[in-house]
């Protein structure tokens, strides 16, 4: 699936996505996700459910580069560091991996940053599972 064929299958099947894809290869991927007012939290930063959010996106687009219109894979689990503290007046980039690629289950590793910055903001794990 190249960007174009990515961001077609998102608009179809989520039009409830708000992220960016902005580059898909075989097991790769890097999602935008424009910060406003809603995605903010007390404190001056970007919420959590935002980063989870993002990256859970992340994940499975990188599964579409490798694996084509798969749109029944699910999230099996997803496990998030939150490492830093994200800049709430800038874009949060996921740049996603995956480590392994079996029959059934997919696992990946997104690390998240807040644009322009060199150090990531979250560190993520996820599990899917490939339908049949």
């Amino acid at each position: 699936m190249n960007l174009e064929q990515a961001r077609a299958f998102l608009a179809r099947e989520f039009p409830q996505n708000t992220s960016t894809v902005e580059a898909i290869g075989i097991g790769k991927s890097t999602l935008r996700q424009a910060i406003g007012f809603n995605h903010l939290r007390p404190g001056g930063t970007v919420s959590g459910p935002t980063l989870m959010t993002l990256a859970d996106c992340a994940a499975y687009v990188a599964i579409l580069g490798q694996l084509g219109e798969v749109a029944l894979a699910v999230t099996t689990n997803l496990n998030i560091n939150f490492l830093r503290k994200p800049a709430a007046d800038k874009d949060v980039i996921a740049e996603c991996t995956l480590l392994k690629t079996g029959k059934r289950l997919v696992v990946c590793e997104v690390l998240v940053y807040s644009e322009g910055l060199d150090d990531a903001v979250a560190q993520v794990t996820a599990t899917y599972s490939i339908p049949p």
